[in-house]
Parts: C-alpha cells; structure tokens; sequence
C-alpha cells in the first residue's frame, strides 16, 4: 500500500498564478517505492480565480471556504490531508529537486526527529538568489534552540517554517497553526521547537518567492503594534509547551 506525503498550500487569488509554478516543482519530486505525495490546496476564500490554475491530476485536491487568512485555510486543508507526514508549500514558493526524499529521510532515518526544515533561498523577481547568512549546520536541532535564536535575533529564527516538514500526528496535537494574522507558521515551528528535536538540512530546498503582492511585503506585516503582540503570543506558546513537556518527563 501507498504512503503519503501531503503538500499542504493555502492561496488567495492573487497568489493563484503562481500555482502552476508550484506544481512544476513536485513534478520534480522522487520518493523512494512505496511513497507518493498528494497536494491539498485550500483557497483562503471562494473566488472564482484560483481554480484556473489548478492541476488536473489525481493527486491533487482543491477546497475553498471562507478568508480567515493562511493558519485558517491550511487547517481546513488538512481535512483532506491522508499523508502520515505534511509538508508545508507556500502557493507562491517552489521545491528544488529531491526536497521531500531528503526531508523523509530526515525524519524516518535519524532517532527522536519529528520535523524538518531546510535551505532557503529567497528568489527576487529578477530571477536572481539570495541566501541567507545565518544557517545553522546540517544535522539536529535540539529542543529550544529556534527559540533562543529568536528571541536573540529580533525574532527571526535560524530554520524557515516555509520549508517545515512534521509528522502528522504532531502537528494535530499542537492543534497545527497559530490563530494570527500573521506568523502563523513561526509560532507553529516554535512550538514544535519546545516539544521535540527537529532537523535541518543544509542543502536547498526551497526557493522563496519574493514579489510586491505577497502577505509579508505589506505595511501591516510589520506594524510595531501587532508585531510585538504576535511575537508575544508565540513566545509564551513556546515557553509553556517547553514547561508542560519538562513537567511531563519530571512527573515520569
């Protein structure tokens, strides 16, 4: 029998064109015999202009419900999620050949990992790349240390939550994404940070979409406001998972 990987993508109409591009990617994709990847695609809305872009493949299913953002639609999506892992892919972003058999491997071949990340670069609309300087090397990531890196570098973690790879039933027991309007998938990797040792893996594995439309490159992204409320919220999710789980162990 099959296993699966589940992709994972919330999209809005104005990131809808990029669907096709996101698609090419996991064309790309080889997981070892016996696995196979579906993509779960959830409109953040009921518009009539995503479906266009939507693949006609088997593999591929596609729902639309009411906005409440990227956290709301990926959850809904999840519905129709059957993989044991969940992979996350931003509509807009793309994978880099071999991305999904590494970040497996990462999980099913090295003891005590439950999730991954990998290498980003961002892809400016130029075409060019760019890197980012502060990777940690390849290998384990120990329980709190996105975290302390966050909280160190005006909370910007060392690992993407775009590149997250998680096993299913972890991420249904964080309850999945936080309930923001934004950094959503931060507050979910901080979390699976406090819980459980993760995995990064040095060679790239997404390319980053960089373009005027996107949630992140608006003003209210980076109001002081409710940025400082979100990084509160995030943090203290983090903290308490981290004093629930040494509870646990101690109690043990």
């Amino acid at each position: 029998m099959t296993k699966l990987v589940s992709v994972v993508t919330a999209v809005h109409a104005p990131g809808s064109r990029f669907l096709p591009d996101a698609y090419k990617s996991l064309l790309t994709q080889e997981l070892p015999d016996g696995w196979d990847w579906q993509w779960v695609i959830q409109e953040d809305g009921e518009t009539d202009a995503v479906t266009p872009h939507v693949p006609a493949d088997p593999r591929v299913t596609f729902g639309q419900g009411r906005p409440g953002r990227a956290a709301m639609a990926r959850t809904m999506a999840l519905s129709r999620a059957e993989g044991e892992f969940i992979k996350v892919l931003d509509a807009d972003d793309m994978l880099t050949p071999g991305t999904l058999a590494r970040d497996l491997s990462a999980v099913t071949d090295n003891a005590g990992i439950s999730w991954a990340t990998s290498r980003v670069l961002d892809l400016l609309p130029d075409g060019s790349t760019v890197g980012f300087d502060q990777d940690p090397p390849e290998g384990p990531i120990e329980r709190g240390a996105v975290l302390d890196h966050w909280k160190a570098h005006d909370y910007r973690a060392q690992v993407h939550p775009a590149t997250l790879f998680v096993r299913r039933d972890l991420l249904f027991a964080l309850g999945g994404w936080m309930a923001l309007p934004a950094s959503e998938d931060t507050g979910l990797l901080l979390a699976l940070n406090a819980v459980g040792r993760g995995w990064f893996t040095a060679e790239t594995g997404l390319l980053y979409r960089k373009w005027p439309g996107q949630v992140t490159s608006q003003t209210a992204h980076v109001q002081e406001g409710e940025r400082q409320a979100r990084m509160a919220v995030v943090e203290a999710r983090a903290r308490a998972l981290a004093a629930l789980e040494t509870w646990r162990v101690d109690a043990s």
